[in-house]
């Protein structure tokens, strides 16, 4: 028999199942009604199933089983954090050793050995600028948001400037201090406009030199921030050398200028790093969601001279957090450090996206993104498409502004049968 994490899907259930929906009625009474997209029941009136969520039990590799005990395939990865699969095994066994030993240390007052190891191996893989100094300091923290918020206070340090540059369908994180630079969707701002960040500037996304100039020349701009590949906004890689245009014109203009890498780094495109690896070269670097193998945890990485912006503690840390470096987040990084390595990563990643876009193509569909970061180009039925793959078994998300495509960001353990299945049901749906 087919191992679980290797499984095509296997349906006991109307999806979501009984035992779900009983879930997601408690869930409902007791959740904020802004986070769980829950709506109204279909299975009583018109003999189908709802259109509430699945609700997860385990994963292993590629798969996720519910509550009901239906099996799925997982193409988002959930959210793109298990890059390796979900529960790799050197990831849990790392994190079961490290529980062993210490749950939680005490953030800036006394940090625990396996903070000061990752932060090592962080400083030993980290690019560097333009000017070839390694971006070896960090700021570690527990979320994406975390990481930007990181980069935007330390360019504040280091330039004396409050503005920031960003670009449209950029995606940065939801947290009070970040909202304002996202240029996805302005629901998202529009109800906390006047307490997020009020000098971020929006460009479109490949936008020419001349209009970059127009912005930073103002002189009020301390940031550049861009991810190399937009993952929320579309799946849409850029044109080729804008990134460099973009770091060289930040520092013509004495600005920083910073990678978001939360869902592209660590191998996900087929490099390590996307921006580098596309010749820009940053000052700051924000990375998260693959880092901790499943726990939160996030980092910013920055040069000395950039980071030395800040200053030395004096007792009470500007940047701190209770769970700062949180001992268990941190042993699970350094495993998956170790198993990026091992399984040379970038190269899997690249050779899954091959496989994608060969079965896409194969089916007649056109993709966008890099490495085993696809998406699907369907339009407006992406959204439709979406709920009717859950349907079938596989788990999937829409992405862009219009939900126009679907994202595929895989883990690596994704197997050919399962992706073959995958390709099928899309055919059959889309």
């Amino acid at each position: 028999m087919t191992p679980f994490g290797q499984q095509v899907p296997m349906l006991h259930t109307p999806v979501p199942g009984p035992v779900a929906q009983a879930f997601v009625d408690t869930l409902a009474r007791h959740e904020c009604p802004a986070v769980t997209a829950r709506r109204a029941r279909r299975a009583a009136t018109l003999g189908a199933a709802s259109d509430d969520p699945i609700v997860w039990d385990t994963a292993c590799g590629a798969n996720v089983r519910d509550v009901d005990g239906n099996v799925f395939v997982d193409l988002t990865a959930g959210f793109a954090v298990n890059l390796l699969g979900h529960r790799d095994p050197r990831v849990v066994a790392a994190v079961h050793a490290q529980a062993d030993r210490l749950l939680h240390a005490m953030g800036d007052a006394f940090p625990d050995r396996a903070r000061i190891d990752l932060l090592a191996r962080l400083a030993a893989i980290a690019p560097h600028d333009a000017h070839g100094a390694p971006l070896d300091v960090a700021l570690l923290g527990l979320s994406g948001s975390d990481a930007i918020d990181a980069a935007v206070r330390t360019a504040r340090l280091a330039t004396g400037r409050a503005g920031v540059l960003v670009f449209d369908g950029g995606y940065h994180g939801l947290a009070l201090g970040v909202l304002g630079l996202q240029a996805y969707k302005a629901s998202f701002t529009d109800p906390f406009r006047d307490t997020t960040h009020p000098f971020a500037t929006a460009l479109p996304w490949g936008a020419d030199p001349d209009a970059v100039d127009a912005v930073l020349g103002g002189g009020a701009i301390g940031l550049v921030l861009v991810e190399p590949v937009q993952g929320r906004g579309g799946m849409r890689a850029p044109p080729p050398g804008w990134l460099a245009m973009l770091r060289a014109h930040a520092h013509a203009h004495g600005a920083l200028f910073a990678l978001d890498e939360i869902q592209t780094g660590l191998g996900r495109t087929g490099a390590l790093w996307a921006g580098p690896a596309d010749g820009a070269d940053p000052d700051l670097l924000c990375l998260g969601k693959a880092l901790g193998g499943g726990l939160p945890l996030s980092a910013c990485l920055g040069t000395r001279r950039v980071m030395d912006a800040w200053g030395a503690s004096r007792g009470e840390a500007l940047a701190t957090q209770t769970f700062l470096g949180h001992p268990l987040g941190c042993a699970a990084a350094l495993a998956v450090l170790d198993a990026i390595a091992a399984d040379d990563v970038p190269a899997r990643a690249a050779a899954l996206g091959v496989r994608l876009r060969d079965a896409m193509a194969a089916r007649g569909f056109d993709t966008t993104g890099r490495g085993a970061m696809v998406g699907v180009v369907l339009g407006a039925r992406s959204l439709a498409v979406a709920r009717a793959l859950l349907q079938r078994g596989f788990l999937v998300l829409p992405a862009g502004r219009d939900a126009e495509v679907l994202a595929l960001t895989p883990p690596l353990a994704l197997t050919d049968d399962q992706l073959d299945a995958f390709a099928d049901a899309l055919a059959e749906v889309a």
